[in-house]
């Protein structure tokens, strides 16, 4: 069934809340990113579009955050996050480094996760056509029993496991740089949900998995789709592999909603991964996503991984733009350079970079063209395709 409206209605949600806390002083993720991204989308007049509206996060519930999590690691991050310590192991993945234990932690991540789950409510009871909590999606490698990768709470398994148990067909697809293992083992015994994760191969690059043949188990084998990019992937090379796996698997699974996580950190100025893609390039991709979420008429999304502030918030503001159905000019709003800051003279959208060198081109293309030609030959039987 396509969207129920012409242009969409699409419900943005937002709430200043959710940047008002860090990690660390030091930790790459800056819940400030998110303020930033909201300042260009009003001032881009995105927020004012007749057909866009505003809705305020909510804490996720005990209920909610137990979709995906055990109730023992629940009750970890209770007592972490209001100063206890706990009793020798299990450490539940804290520590120095991606998940360090800090005041408020859970407060802070029900926050964001309860979002993702406002947008999914938006969907199903039909308020909207289009959901979008940018605030979400970054928590994609957390597990049932442990943090992982900055994340703690995994907002986009519970939401997924929420419209499943209403009885709709989801398909997910993940086009962060890192692989989406958490939300593949949220679901890897299932068929309700299919999972698709673009990403730099887990050879170059954390978690270190994310290889062709983890394609689910049991009931679930097909259903879980990995595609490993080579280092340096450009705007060109990622679409291609793009086209060639996502519309014909989505096409096939005729999925009730479409459950997009948009990170931004597949961006040639990110300082933690190594992919090359521009914004335009991103939005070539959401693009695409659009159109096939048009096509089933339901489309939650969410936002993810992005350490280049100004990268981000272009991108996802653009996003919000593709949604709406509305044109953005070439050029930033005047006197928004704050709120891009990290891209130094940024002043518009679209990025201008050199292009690969001709032979890492060739290159990348080789090694993206092998990891297509993997899916074809593993997953794509599944579905009756060839």
């Amino acid at each position: 069934m396509p969207f129920s409206e012409s242009p969409p209605r699409v419900a943005l949600v937002y709430s200043d809340d959710v940047w008002r806390y860090e990690m660390s002083d030091t930790h790459p993720l800056l819940p400030v990113r998110w303020k930033r991204t909201f300042d260009l989308m009003v001032a881009a007049g995105l927020v004012e579009a007749p057909n866009v509206s505003i809705l305020p996060h909510r804490p996720a519930t005990v209920e909610d955050i137990e979709l995906c999590h055990s109730p023992a690691y629940v009750d970890a991050v209770k007592a972490l996050s209001s100063g206890l310590e706990l009793p020798g192991e299990p450490s539940y993945g804290f520590g120095p480094g991606d998940n360090p234990v800090f005041s408020g932690m859970y407060e802070a991540n029900a926050l964001t996760s309860g979002g993702t789950m406002v947008a999914a409510e938006a969907i199903e009871n039909g308020a909207a056509d289009v959901a979008f909590n940018f605030a979400g999606g970054h928590q994609h490698h957390a597990m049932a029993d442990r943090a992982s990768g900055f994340g703690v709470f995994n907002d986009t398994v519970m939401a997924a496991r929420w419209l499943a148990d209403r009885g709709l067909r989801v398909a997910y697809v993940d086009i962060d740089c890192h692989h989406a293992d958490g939300v593949q083992a949220g679901f890897y015994d299932s068929p309700e949900v299919l999972t698709i994760s673009l990403h730099e191969s887990g050879q170059f690059l954390f978690p270190g998995a994310g290889n062709v043949d983890e394609s689910g188990r049991g009931e679930g084998e097909g259903y879980s789709v990995n595609v490993p990019l080579a280092p340096h992937t450009s705007d060109s090379a990622y679409l291609d592999a793009f086209e060639a796996v996502v519309p014909p698997l989505v096409e096939a699974f005729r999925p009730d909603v479409l459950f997009t996580q948009l990170g931004v950190d597949t961006h040639v100025l990110d300082p933690i991964t190594h992919l090359r893609l521009t914004v335009q390039g991103h939005a070539a991709v959401v693009s695409r996503l659009n159109e096939l979420a048009a096509k089933c008429g339901r489309w939650l999304a969410v936002g993810g991984g992005g350490y280049d502030l100004g990268a981000v918030a272009r991108a996802w503001t653009v996003d919000l733009a593709i949604m709406a159905g509305v044109a953005l000019p070439p050029e930033l709003p005047p006197g928004i350079t704050d709120a891009v800051p990290g891209s130094p003279a940024m002043t518009t959208y679209a990025d201008d970079i050199e292009p690969n060198d001709e032979l890492i081109e060739m290159q990348v293309h080789a090694f993206n063209d092998r990891s297509v030609e993997q899916v074809r030959e593993l997953i794509f039987p599944h579905f009756g395709l060839t």
